[in-house]
């Protein structure tokens, strides 16, 4: 029976109900291939949905209510980013088909019906089962890698495919170019066909299993996120195994992942883990083969579930995992390269603080810096809540670092933010109070309206001195807290590109507590409730914060932070509160601004990150690359020549001895880090900077 139009199902919701079970019982006829198997609905999934519904528009910091507009959201992060983002299994006549759910997923919820959501399942699990079908009948054909042709990867802005015809094309295209990343590898065919069956096969069995409860979070999170990217709903299994796997992500390698259509994508990497001490995965990365020991086999994990691979990546403390990365800079190539890590337990001493000191001559002067790297706002909260007095924190951390620094006679400091993605609030508050007398450091605005005032709650100053905070794409809340603060100030210069741009606050509620007479375990929202905003107003959500001095970064705002997460927030403000900045560092700014543009432009390693963002932003435009395998085999050697030049043009700049072809960096060889010398740089600046309005900055 046909789905009524969109007007038709106004006056037939009723209907629903019956006319889907009907289409969706009819997968169930006994048979035990999970390929005829259609998930189904738990008892509780209906009220679950409706309370929800409820609630959320009520709780949600935004209060944004249940409309034609918000359905819409609902039915494209469902249908088109939860299960077909890519464009490579759902047919024209079945987007037609779904279109009539397009205004109608609100009130859906609000009754818990949840058959359409499941219907539209059910087409995709039968499409994407044929499209592994075809996959595999590609491979028994061979390919002709001399032809030339292109593979379209980026199907985002074409048409949905109006036949069966037109998608063949496209898995055939993607295919070969499956088989040729590895022909490129040096795997023989019967490798590259055995992999490739493994890893379509994996790709089915994973849709195949998917069970009620996880079509249900798939449905749910569509709609959680449609209020913001992070509010999500967490099953019941979720729910109680999150603290355990929260601990559990900090044993192994030490990575935040995810995942992305079929690949493993790192996140973020945890401070202190044996990832970030090797410095060879990145956020953004894919992982798309693990082997454990260091001659075991790299086993193909290309489509496999998040779980599964995590499970593959953690191990024994003490032992070797090998990973075959994707870089994210290289996707488009398929050049992919392993790395070997030690596993290890994260621990709060090796994430801790750390200080060390930068020397440098200019205009024959010597100048000694001090740098303080804070990977995140850490504090033990178990010890200080069991009245230990010398429980472990950032701040208390940091203070004893300035303290040690200052004994050294420093001409400066500079706290390295980059890559710290936050912690804890009242750290980031505790932090700041370091560097100012007293007053405000940010404002936090609930889902009531009301706001609240965080102040300094110590008098006392740690350091008083020249102050520069270098940041990063990839620090986040806060971090730009503290960074922001900072600035408002005018304490120190803010020195780098601009922050990640988050700046909500999230609170987990279990659902059985809103529905009555429930003792079932039902799962949890995790709800943003509040939002940060800074001293001046203006909030630091989205936009995040933006350096005095800028640095050129490797990462498209586009493609990195908060405002590259469908439905966030949007920036905004309130009014200020008082405050007396520390000094008038706005006046020295465009100097010291201007004096580095001309060093940043002198330097060869400025240089260098320039023409990386560019190729970047090159590569992230391309939708296409070729399958001939001589263009790709001349593509990769080309990029593969451009590193060894540029290390080598590096290596003659600093008076290193050239690397012979194949040659790796040495790993003991001290490289300088060009950020945080230009950062040094601009602080020398500043004490030659000669102004009244900077009388009192100094000590």
């Amino acid at each position: 029976m046909r789905i009524p139009s969109h007007t038709g199902m106004r006056l037939m919701r009723h209907l629903i109900l019956p006319v889907l079970a009907g289409v969706l019982a009819f997968g169930f006829s006994g048979t035990e291939n999970l390929r005829n198997v259609y998930p189904e609905p738990e008892a509780h999934h209906p009220r679950v949905a409706k309370k929800l519904a409820s609630i959320l528009p009520r709780l949600h910091y935004n209060h944004q209510e249940l409309s034609d507009s918000l359905s819409s959201i609902i039915y494209e992060g469902y249908v088109i980013e939860s299960l077909d983002p890519n464009k490579a299994n759902f047919l024209a006549s079945d987007l037609q088909e779904f279109e009539e759910f397009r205004y109608l997923m609100d009130d859906f919820l609000l009754r818990g019906n949840l058959e359409p959501a499941y219907y539209i399942f059910s087409i995709f699990k039968k499409r994407y089962n044929n499209r592994i079908d075809y996959a595999l009948s590609c491979l028994n054909k061979g390919f002709d890698f001399s032809k030339k042709e292109v593979y379209e990867f980026d199907r985002e802005n074409k048409s949905w495919a109006r036949s069966t015809t037109e998608l063949d094309e496209y898995w055939r295209q993607r295919v070969k170019n499956d088989a040729l990343n590895l022909k490129l590898a040096g795997k023989e065919w019967d490798d590259i066909v055995e992999t490739l069956t493994k890893r379509y096969e994996n790709q089915r069995r994973v849709v195949n299993q998917y069970d009620g409860e996880d079509v249900f979070q798939l449905y749910m999170n569509a709609f959680t996120e449609a209020f913001d990217p992070h509010t999500n709903y967490l099953s019941p299994f979720d729910s109680e195994g999150f603290k355990i796997r929260m601990q559990l992500s900090l044993e192994g390698i030490g990575a935040q992942l995810t995942r992305d259509s079929e690949y493993t994508k790192v996140v973020r990497i945890i401070p202190g883990g044996p990832a970030d001490r090797s410095g060879q995965l990145k956020a953004e990365d894919r992982i798309i083969g693990v082997g454990q020991g260091e001659n075991g086999e790299v086993v193909d994990v290309v489509g496999w579930k998040l779980d599964d691979v995590v499970d593959k990546i953690r191990g024994k403390k003490g032992t070797v995992v090998r990973l075959e990365v994707l870089p994210a800079d290289e996707s488009h190539l398929g050049t992919t390269k392993i790395i070997s890590l030690v596993r290890d337990k994260v621990k709060l001493e090796d994430a801790a603080a750390k200080s060390d000191t930068l020397h440098l001559r200019h205009q024959g002067k010597e100048y000694v810096f001090g740098v303080i790297e804070l990977q995140s706002f850490y504090a033990d909260i178990q010890a200080q809540s069991r009245g230990d007095r010398n429980y472990r924190s950032c701040s208390r951390d940091v203070r004893k670092l300035l303290k040690k620094l200052q004994s050294q006679d420093v001409d400066g400091v500079i706290i390295d933010l980059r890559n710290n993605g936050g912690g804890s609030l009242s750290e980031a508050i505790k932090l700041s109070g370091l560097f100012i007398r007293k007053g405000p450091v940010v404002q936090v605005r609930n889902s009531t309206g009301y706001i609240e005032v965080n102040n300094d709650p110590d008098p006392d100053v740690a350091y008083d001195g020249p102050l520069a905070v270098l940041v990063n794409r990839y620090s986040a809340s806060a971090s730009e807290i503290f960074a922001a603060a900072i600035q408002d100030y005018q304490r120190g210069i803010i020195i780098g590109s601009q922050t990640y741009g988050k700046g909500t606050v999230q609170h987990l509620l279990p659902i059985e507590r809103f529905l009555r007479n429930e003792t079932a375990k039902l799962g949890q929202v995790k709800l943003t409730i509040a939002k940060f905003y800074r001293i001046n107003g203006g909030s630091t959500q989205h936009t995040g914060v933006i350096p005095d001095i800028p640095f050129p970064s490797r990462y498209s705002i586009e493609h990195v932070g908060e405002s590259a997460r469908k439905n966030a927030l949007p920036w905004d403000q309130i009014a200020p509160v008082s405050y007396s900045a520390y000094g008038n560092l706005k006046k020295a700014i465009p100097q010291l601004l201007q004096q580095s543009k001309q060093r940043q432009a002198e330097n060869i390693e400025f240089k260098f990150l320039r023409d990386d963002y560019q190729e970047s932003r090159k590569m992230r435009a391309r939708t296409f690359i070729s399958l001939n395998e001589a263009e790709r085999k001349s593509e990769r050697d080309r990029a593969e020549k451009k590193r060894f030049m540029r290390e080598n043009e590096r290596r003659k700049h600093h008076g290193l001895p050239p690397l012979k072809e194949g040659e790796d960096i040495p790993k003991d060889e001290d490289r300088q880090d060009p950020m945080l010398l230009e950062s040094a740089y601009i602080l020398v600046d500043l004490l030659a900077f000669s102004d009244d309005g900077l009388t009192g900055y100094f000590r």
